[in-house]
């Protein structure tokens, strides 16, 4: 089996040493880069699956380097790094196309343990009795493609967004806490910081709604967490098309 390629972007060799070597041990292709501008030099060539990515960099900073490759509309998975302890730095990563983040310092083995549950989640087949589709109206997800369309046209999402969305399909009706989405679709089994599940739910409401600020959709319950509703599709599924 090919090892899944992992691109560190840190400007502190001890800490780019330390990821990189427990990396390997785990058995991942890993290289690394200490400046913003090295990423776009290595995309190409190395095809990294997932990349971790530090706040604090020279000649662009993780939250440029974030931003300029979601513009690309490169999907990647992204683990960003930062020493800073205010929540407005963590959820500035989010907001420009961040999946997770970490604070320094931390464990290693929580570092792979999340780069895992990243790969699991993105590799992730339909499950038992899935449904070819799932239709609410203007929204279509088609779990085996990987593709989301609203009024028949494609949207580009990123891999952590649609985790949340299939996630909230197939448990459409139900409410979910953010703890449980954070299990669901993060595979934290532990107390994780839920605001990445609030930034998420936030970009995805941007991408799906008419009007992100009165969703039909995705829907908040207060104290609670959220629920996927909207309305079903107006024509019945063929045999091969199951809307639920």
């Amino acid at each position: 089996m090919t090892k899944k390629k992992i691109l560190i972007v840190d400007d502190e060799p001890s800490i780019s040493m330390l990821i990189e070597f427990n990396l390997k041990l785990a058995g991942y292709d890993v290289r690394c880069v200490h400046d913003g501008e090295a990423v776009f030099e290595l995309l190409k060539p190395f095809r990294p699956d997932l990349i971790v990515l530090d706040l604090m960099l020279p000649k662009m900073d993780g939250i440029q380097v974030c931003r300029e490759l979601r513009r690309q509309n490169n999907a990647v998975p992204i683990i960003m790094l930062t020493a800073l302890q205010d929540v407005t730095d963590k959820i500035a990563g989010l907001d420009n196309g961040a999946d997770d983040y970490m604070t320094k310092p931390f464990s290693p083995q929580e570092l792979i343990s999340r780069i895992q549950a990243i790969f699991r989640r993105t590799q992730s087949l339909p499950g038992a009795g899935e449904p070819v589709v799932y239709e609410y109206g203007r929204l279509t997800v088609l779990p085996e493609q990987r593709e989301v369309r609203i009024d028949g046209k494609p949207i580009e999402l990123t891999p952590k967004e649609f985790e949340l969305l299939l996630f909230l399909c197939r448990h459409r009706g139900k409410v979910l806490s953010r703890q449980q989405l954070l299990h669901g679709v993060w595979d934290y089994h532990f107390l994780g910081d839920t605001r990445i599940v609030d930034v998420h739910v936030s970009h995805l409401r941007d991408k799906i709604e008419r009007n992100a600020r009165s969703p039909e959709y995705i829907i908040t319950i207060r104290n609670v967490g959220y629920k996927l509703t909207g309305p079903q599709a107006a024509e019945p599924p063929s045999p091969s098309q199951a809307t639920v």
